[in-house]
């Protein structure tokens, strides 16, 4: 089996560009820290969760973590100590920390109520940068988050766009997959998931129009 190698540049990269394109933007590193202290359980996701299996660093305005059911409130209690400008909105999957003053979403604290975030926890990769210990999620379930969002009937039509550029990036740069994995997890997304997001592997591998 091919080892799976993920470019934690990539990661660090798009928190550097963050940090020059937006002003009040805050550091994902800064987040992993106040999470690690606390002891909370959680996944880094998102943009930066996924930009090590993508290889490429892009800029974004949020973080995104999921968090375990039990330390939700937690997680959210000590961010917002640690950022006092921040005002949390429960939402039903998720809890928004966003600029008082601007409104902006700063940090996405994610339930794990629904698929794929109820079972990120069991399918994660390590990452360690700057003296901090952090997980991302594996290769497979960062492609099935991806194919959950690209074929969401919920999701606006230029963020799914988005999310097929960003899937057939980490298929075409990680050609060592676990196809047999990724097929199971697929079901997760529905019964039939698994035949889907295989076929829109091989789509996405041959240069292949993908339709969503």
């Amino acid at each position: 089996m091919q080892v799976k190698v993920l470019d934690e540049r990539s990661i660090r990269k798009s928190g550097m560009l963050s940090g020059m394109q937006m002003e009040r933007a805050i550091s994902f590193l800064e987040v992993i820290r106040i999470l690690n202290g606390a002891r909370i359980s959680y996944v880094l996701v998102g943009a930066y969760g996924l930009a090590g299996w993508r290889k490429e660093s892009r800029a974004t305005e949020d973080v995104d973590v999921v968090v375990s059911a039990k330390q939700v409130k937690k997680a959210v209690n000590v961010l917002c100590d640690a950022f006092p400008h921040l005002e949390a909105v429960d939402l039903p999957v998720v809890v928004r920390l966003r600029d008082r003053e601007t409104q902006d979403v700063a940090i996405d604290v994610m339930k794990p109520l629904q698929q794929p975030y109820r079972d990120v926890f069991k399918h994660t990769h390590s990452v360690q940068s700057e003296g901090l210990k952090y997980r991302v999620p594996s290769l497979e379930m960062a492609i099935l988050m991806k194919f959950s969002s690209m074929t969401s009937l919920y999701r606006a039509s230029e963020d799914r766009h988005r999310d097929a550029q960003d899937f057939i990036r980490m298929v075409k740069r990680n050609p060592e997959l676990d196809k047999e994995e990724l097929a199971e997890l697929g079901t997760l997304v529905y019964p039939d998931g698994g035949k889907d997001i295989l076929e829109l592997v091989r789509k996405a591998s041959a240069g292949e129009m993908l339709n969503i």
